[in-house]
């Protein structure tokens, strides 16, 4: 049986991050996967790198903190792993790369000829507010794949790692009447997204 690392960054439960989160974990279960949910704020994952957990480039065996090795273990649990994140200044959430910073390490993660995590799958999932558009004429969008699916998914021997991001999920905008019908569009873009990614 498949394993999923499903990954949330939003400080609320009720978010439309949350629901695109909830939306692909009952997907993922109904395909007969198991799913160990990482909700990075509600188990109060402390982002912030300590000496504990900082690389020493001349151990690569170091031992970790208590936390980041159970995060370690989830990690190599995992046959996939989805994140799940709304985009903020066009990146992740700080908590996200916190948890890359000190999960992601020197001797579990890179710094070994065989990487640990090759043979892994990881798809990057952002609610982003602004529009296709708007991202393909910044560059920005393309900046941040660039970013996610080489500078850590690759260089961390994930080979099969994507970017994808749901436009326009800013519902301030949208009148109240139709905010049930938009969020249940975007819910369904999140469903063709993860079938697309795992096709």
């Amino acid at each position: 049986m498949s394993h999923t690392l499903l990954v949330l960054a939003h400080p609320r439960a009720d978010s439309l991050t949350a629901q695109v989160a909830g939306r692909v974990h009952r997907r993922l279960e109904a395909e007969g996967r198991t799913v160990d949910l990482l909700d990075l704020y509600a188990e109060d994952f402390d982002p912030r790198l300590t000496p504990a957990d900082e690389p020493d480039w001349e151990d690569r065996e170091k031992t970790y903190s208590p936390e980041v090795r159970a995060h370690m273990g989830r990690v190599l649990a995992a046959d996939e792993i989805v994140v799940v994140f709304p985009v903020w200044w066009y990146a992740p959430p700080a908590v996200v790369k916190g948890w890359i910073d000190r999960v992601w390490n020197y001797g579990f993660a890179y710094g070994r000829s065989k990487p640990r995590l090759a043979g892994k799958r990881m798809l990057w999932l952002g609610l982003a507010g602004g529009s296709a558009k708007e991202y393909a004429k910044s560059g920005l969008g393309g900046s941040m794949e660039h970013q996610l699916r080489v500078g850590v998914g690759e260089f961390c021997g994930v080979r099969q790692t994507s970017v994808r991001l749901l436009h326009d999920t800013e519902l301030s905008g949208v009148p109240a009447a139709l905010r049930p019908a938009r969020v249940e569009e975007i819910l369904a873009e999140a469903d063709a997204t993860l079938a697309e990614f795992r096709a």
